[in-house]
């Protein structure tokens, strides 16, 4: 059906003015949608973001409305949709995404082993998963997820989800690399998130990480390995085997009797001897700039 075109219409409030779809059959999954631009304001702007983006779903009602919410967003410039985690590998081998919106529980090849797929790529898309079950959180953000979305999927928190996508690319192209970490963690049956910057310091349980906030402490299924390896460019030192701590938040350091230890508020931590030395030097060389204002 290639030529064909459709028009998405202000059919309520929050739908802007008429855009047209031309959608591009092709005779194989993925089906791709480009977006022709009228004269109107943001569109003609080349400060906007452009991203092509690829929808996942194996449930047809589920991805049309997927791709209807996101052809409402200026910061889209081109849908592509495929039907299964397999036809979006191959599409993703074909061309280069932004980013990949993706249903987590489908036949054959899953979201979460797309995603796992995707991290081996040299250039990896961004990954929104989009899907009713909150159980996957931890794992997505284990992943690297930009976002967690749950449905029934609302405009609203779409929109959030591509501003998030947007500012981690801006982030990327700039050669940045300090983006705030959302960490999920369960509470009470439901998931909340937590941003790394308010973790004071981490201890191991096991295979589990204890992430000590101010006031509060939140149960992770991720190793202190792990997370040592992935926040050493934030601020975070390892100071014992099974302990890291924030850099910002580290008030005074203390050696007595050849035994380390440094205090993060109220809370005293032991520095093992193997890490003292890269400790004391990484507190010297940090800069007010990288530490916590004064309140």
């Amino acid at each position: 059906m290639a030529g064909d075109a459709r028009a998405v219409r202000p059919d309520d409030d929050h739908v802007r003015p008429l855009r047209l779809l031309r959608v591009v059959d092709q005779d194989a999954q993925p089906a791709t949608i480009q977006a022709d631009h009228p004269s109107q304001p943001g569109w003609a702007n080349p400060a906007l973001p452009s991203l092509r983006v690829l929808v996942v779903d194996d449930e047809a009602p589920a991805l049309a409305e997927m791709v209807y919410l996101l052809s409402r967003d200026d910061r889209i410039g081109e849908i592509h949709s495929a039907a299964s985690g397999s036809a979006a590998l191959k599409a993703l081998q074909d061309m280069t995404f932004d980013v990949v919106f993706s249903d987590i529980q489908m036949p054959g090849l899953d979201g979460l082993d797309l995603a796992r797929v995707l991290s081996r790529f040299t250039t990896r898309p961004q990954v929104v998963f989009v899907t009713a079950f909150d159980e996957h959180a931890v794992v997505a953000f284990e992943l690297q997820a930009t976002d967690y979305v749950m449905k029934p999927v609302r405009f609203e928190r779409l929109a959030e989800a591509v501003r998030r996508v947007v500012t981690v690319a801006a982030e990327r192209n700039a050669g940045t690399t300090n983006t705030d970490e959302v960490i999920p963690v369960e509470l009470g049956g439901t998931t909340q998130f937590v941003l790394r910057s308010t973790v004071r310091y981490v201890e191991a349980q096991g295979d589990y990480a204890r992430l000590h906030c101010d006031g509060a402490s939140h149960l992770v299924r991720i190793p202190v390995r792990e997370l040592a390896e992935r926040w050493a460019e934030a601020g975070f030192a390892r100071i014992h085997r099974s302990t890291l701590v924030a850099l910002a938040y580290v008030d005074e350091m203390r050696v007595d009797d050849g035994h380390c230890a440094v205090r993060l508020g109220g809370v005293w931590l032991s520095v093992s001897r193997r890490h003292t030395r890269e400790l004391r030097d990484r507190l010297v060389r940090a800069t007010a700039a990288h530490r916590r204002p004064c309140p």
